[in-house]
């Protein structure tokens, strides 16, 4: 079984490589954040294990990045925190377990082990009208018609696809597509809604994707 490790303590990184594969694991090392996000979205794993505070990217972000890009493989999150807030937060961006430092190997591995058994979690296809994106695949189509995304395209859809509908917010969409640590324009909501605009709707006829004045957005299936 193939698991990525992303830990940015050097020795700790290195003696879970060592351990991991001494029980029969293989096992890829990195030590930063978005190194660990790339790898993530380009190989299959059966299990990733996330240290919290990492250079380039924290553990929160690289979990709720995957998740809302579509990636299942099971995540064990590690951090030298304590307590049943930064539990719960790992648990809500995505993460299937968790474990403090300092944490006993043995019980690192059975948990590993049950995560890997348990298998990637896909998410499910979300379709309104003839639109279909699959997060997994990181595909979306128009009927018969394929439909090139960027990541960050593809996020923001996924995201007002989950609402079956229902109006989403400029700010939620801003948290969930773009992260708490954006300190951008907010404006590049809009930009990107024109984005999805001119790929899924303007060369099919179609105007599914409309906004809600004062309210947000919201993609209909008769568009």
């Amino acid at each position: 079984m193939r698991v990525l490790v992303i830990e940015d303590e050097v020795h700790l990184g290195e003696v879970l490589q060592r351990g991991l594969q001494a029980e029969g694991f293989d096992v890829e090392l990195t030590h930063d954040g978005l190194d660990g996000l790339w790898r993530a979205r380009e190989r299959r794993y059966a299990a990733i294990v996330l240290d919290l505070l990492l250079p380039g990217m924290n553990g929160f972000e690289v979990c709720r990045t995957l998740r809302e890009e579509g990636v299942g493989t099971p995540i064990l999150m590690l951090t030298a925190k304590r307590g049943e807030y930064d539990e719960a937060e790992a648990l809500d961006t995505g993460a299937d377990d968790f474990l403090s430092k300092p944490f006993s190997f043995v019980v690192l591995v059975a948990r590993l082990r049950a995560l890997a058994r348990r298998g990637t979690s896909r998410p499910p296809t979300l379709v309104a009208g003839d639109l279909v994106v699959d997060p997994a695949g990181r595909s979306c189509h128009r009927g018969d018609a394929s439909v090139p995304l960027t990541p960050r395209e593809l996020a923001l859809l996924t995201a007002l696809l989950r609402r079956d509908g229902d109006v989403a917010p400029k700010d939620d969409l801003l948290h969930e597509v773009w992260g708490d640590d954006f300190d951008g324009d907010a404006n590049v909501v809009e930009v990107y809604v024109g984005y999805l605009r001119r790929k899924i709707d303007v060369p099919f006829g179609r105007k599914s994707l409309q906004t809600v004045r004062g309210a947000g957005y919201r993609v209909v299936a008769g568009g």
